[in-house]
């Protein structure tokens, strides 16, 4: 559901999609990079808040983990956008109660309604939590290192075509198959609670107590839980008042099937997340917990249940306060708030131990520039010239067509610097930036000049609407192998003044590339100019992009510069 609404938010803020005639006028207002980020930040809250109905929960999980700049307009949008989510699933649930809907809409906006108990904990219950913690985050850590290698293996398989891809999804499946209803052979048949408030054994489709394969009167614990669609696995394991339903056998077996299908599955051909894997194998080893130490504790081993899944979603996400809301609006149960905040930042602590969290991870290893929020200790010993990739590509304020068509062929940079030089200047100066979007419109309209000659740029205003160089809609775009030009034309020249922007943020070369890195991420800039220091050299030094920021780029300049020595050096200070 998240990447449902961000996706869905990232066609609307590309001007709809041309390839499937679904673009439209009155999305050209979201042409600028920074309203399209907006727009799939609103879109990840969303998702999350229609999934889990928690439209707060939807807000931090946007400010947690899908935002890197965050502001206060940002705030106020994706709460509108989360409160609009709400609204609308609030009146699909009243529309589907009569039944309409098959399964939907049974109940509220709170899924797993557990504030009929009310909790009191004394301090053995706090050591109980505790160690549930201290799992929590062992059991997180090892999730995402196995999930890494796991995921590494799957890349090489899906990167070899769609037959490979295919055929790893149905293997995957036929395993999960023979899992859920293989595994349930195993637990013994129960009698019937005399007590129970639901009929057993269970009927319908869904239900605490599967018949599976037992006689009348009697049922399958296991099978309870595979059974089940994986809310109503949740709803059993969250249930109070239920410390003899399941055995701890068939816990375990639950456990050990769930924490490893939940790593296979990620990463095959199939829209499957890993929040629901997660809070069913943390719900079941939090209620493993709750009943080993139920001597020294008094807390239900339900409410157990939702500590373990806070414990793993902390230790595998490492979120904290969203994870946090999010399970406060699931299950209603507030008295159990402090509980849920000691257990998430103990997994969270010890998991950041071991290795990342499972997106960063998966950033990482999908090749993503991504920027961190602080810049790292060893960029404070670098200067932004020190980075500089080459070799730099400038053009003139009037420059040859053929010079341009030649630069967009041989290289894959979006944003070139205009350079001014005589005659049109005594001395070279720095014009500006242009990207190569841009360049590509100017060179299809085919207004080009005889002599290299400065024109006033009224041309622009006539020839080119408001939205000619706004990004037309998802789909292919003008490439520059689309164009094609005659010998005459590549001799001829084209004034880029018009289409320059010509107050590009630029930085000194001295400057501390920390300082400089943490400009470029708090603007959520592109591109940033590096300009010489003193008079007399060429206007500009080069570029920095995300990538001339990455750990690896400044490795293989400065191989002799160990990041970690500088590390631990600032950590000592």
């Amino acid at each position: 559901m998240v990447h449902t609404g961000a996706c869905i938010a990232n066609l609307l803020g590309q001007g709809g999609s041309r390839k499937y005639h679904l673009t439209c006028n009155w999305l050209r207002y979201f042409k600028n990079d920074r309203d399209r980020r907006d727009l799939i930040t609103c879109g990840s809250a969303a998702g999350v808040a229609a999934a889990f109905r928690a439209p707060v929960g939807g807000v931090l999980f946007a400010l947690e983990e899908a935002a890197s700049w965050w502001r206060s307009a940002l705030l106020w949008r994706t709460f509108f956008t989360t409160a609009v989510v709400a609204v609308v699933l609030r009146g699909l649930i009243e529309f589907c109660r009569s039944g309409k809907c098959g399964l939907f809409g049974q109940g509220g906006l709170i899924m797993f309604d557990l504030s009929s108990t009310i909790a009191t904990y004394s301090t053995p219950d706090l050591i109980a939590i505790i160690v549930l913690g201290i799992i929590g985050g062992i059991f997180g850590g090892l999730f995402n290192f196995l999930l890494d290698k796991i995921l590494r293996v799957y890349s090489i398989i899906n990167e070899r075509g769609a037959p490979f891809k295919i055929l790893l999804t149905i293997t995957i499946s036929i395993v999960t198959s023979m899992c859920s209803y293989g595994l349930p052979w195993l637990a013994a048949c129960t009698p019937c609670p005399a007590d129970a408030v639901e009929q057993c054994p269970t009927i319908s489709r869904s239900g605490n107590y599967k018949n599976f394969q037992c006689p009348q009167g009697y049922y399958n614990d296991l099978a309870s839980l595979f059974f089940n669609t994986n809310d109503d696995a949740i709803r059993n394991l969250f249930s109070n008042g239920t410390a003899n339903e399941f055995r701890m056998s068939s816990l375990f077996i639950f456990f050990t099937a769930i924490y490893c299908l939940g790593l296979v599955t990620y990463g095959v051909a199939v829209p499957s997340g890993l929040f629901i894997p997660v809070i069913l194998a943390g719900a079941t080893y939090g209620r493993i917990v709750g009943t080993l130490l139920g001597s020294i504790s008094d807390l239900d081993p339900g409410l157990f249940a939702l500590l373990g899944a806070a414990s793993f979603l902390g230790g595998t996400m490492r979120m904290t306060v969203s994870v946090c809301v999010i399970l406060l609006e699931l299950t209603n149960d507030l008295p159990m708030l402090p509980l849920v905040m000691l257990v998430l930042l103990i997994s969270k602590t010890i998991a950041d131990n071991f290795n990342k969290g499972v997106y960063d991870q998966i950033v990482v290893m999908k090749g993503f520039p991504y920027m961190e929020a602080h810049a790292e200790p060893y960029m404070r010993h670098l200067v932004a010239g020190d980075v500089v990739s080459g070799p730099l590509i400038t053009f003139s304020g009037v420059e040859k067509v053929g010079n341009i068509v030649h630069a967009l062929r041989i290289t894959g940079h979006n944003g070139f610097p205009v350079v001014d030089e005589p005659p049109i200047t005594e001395t070279p100066e720095l014009v500006g930036l242009v990207t190569r979007s841009h360049l590509l419109v100017l060179l299809n309209s085919k207004n080009f000049m005889k002599g290299q000659v400065k024109t006033s740029g009224s041309f622009v205003l006539r020839r080119f609407g408001a939205f000619d160089f706004a990004k037309p809609g998802s789909g292919k775009g003008l490439k520059i192998e689309d164009l094609d030009f005659t010998d005459e034309e590549m001799d001829m020249y084209v004034d880029l003044h018009p289409i320059t922007n010509t107050s590009p943020y630029t930085v000194v070369e001295t400057m501390s590339l920390a300082k400089a890195a943490i400009l470029f991420r708090e603007l959520g800039l592109r591109h940033l100019l590096v300009v010489p220091k003193t008079p007399d050299r060429p206007p500009i030094v080069g570029i920095l992009t995300r990538h001339d920021f990455m750990p690896e780029h400044i490795h293989s300049l400065f191989p002799n510069l160990n990041p970690h020595k500088y590390h631990s050096a600032s950590m000592a200070g």
